[in-house]
C-alpha cells in the first residue's frame, strides 16, 4: 500500500460463524489490520471452519481477544479511538462518513446484530444501503465494504 499507514482495527462483536471470523482475519492479515474479538464467540476460536477460512493467514493476523464487552471498553478507553459501528438501524450511508486512521470499524452478531448498550456507545453508527426488502449483507463482506472506504480515505493514495 502507498500512502500513509493505517491503524484501523477491525472489531467483532460476539461473532457467531467461525468462517466469517476466518474470512475478516485473512482479510485483515492480508491488509496489515489488527483484529478485536470481543466474547464470547459462538464458537470455539480454534474451530476448524475458522482455521479453513483464514487458511494461513490467521498466523499473520494481529488478533486481541477481549473477555467480555466491558473489557474491550476499557482496553478502548485507554486507546483514544473512535468506535465506529456498522448497523442496519444506522442511518448514515458508511461513505457519507469521513474516516480517521486509527478508528475502530465495529461489527455485530451475524444473527442479532449488536444490542443497544453497543450502539450507545459509538461514536458513529453507519449502514451498508441496501435494496428494500432486503435484511443485511454477509458480515465478512460488510467489513471488507467499509474498511476498503476508510483505507481509501486514510491510506490509499
Amino acid at each position: 500500500m502507498s500512502g500513509t499507514t493505517t491503524e484501523i482495527r477491525i472489531a467483532l462483536y460476539q461473532p457467531d460463524i467461525p468462517g466469517n471470523t476466518g474470512t475478516i482475519l485473512r482479510l485483515a492479515a492480508c491488509l496489515g489490520l489488527g483484529v478485536d474479538i470481543i466474547e464470547p464467540a459462538g464458537f470455539d476460536i480454534s474451530d476448524r471452519n475458522l482455521k479453513r477460512a483464514g487458511m494461513d493467514y490467521i498466523a499473520a493476523a494481529a488478533l486481541t481477544r477481549h473477555v467480555s464487552w466491558d473489557r474491550f471498553e476499557e482496553w478502548r478507553a485507554t486507546t483514544g479511538r473512535r468506535l465506529v459501528l456498522a448497523s442496519t438501524k444506522a442511518a448514515q450511508p458508511y461513505t457519507d462518513i469521513t474516516y480517521r486512521a486509527d478508528d475502530i470499524l465495529l461489527f455485530g452478531r451475524e444473527s442479532a446484530g449488536a444490542p443497544d448498550h453497543v450502539h450507545e456507545k459509538a461514536d458513529e453508527r453507519i449502514i451498508i444501503p441496501m435494496v428494500a426488502g432486503q435484511r443485511s449483507i454477509n458480515v465478512a463482506m460488510s467489513a471488507a465494504m467499509v474498511t476498503g472506504e476508510a483505507l481509501r480515505q486514510t491510506s490509499w493514495s
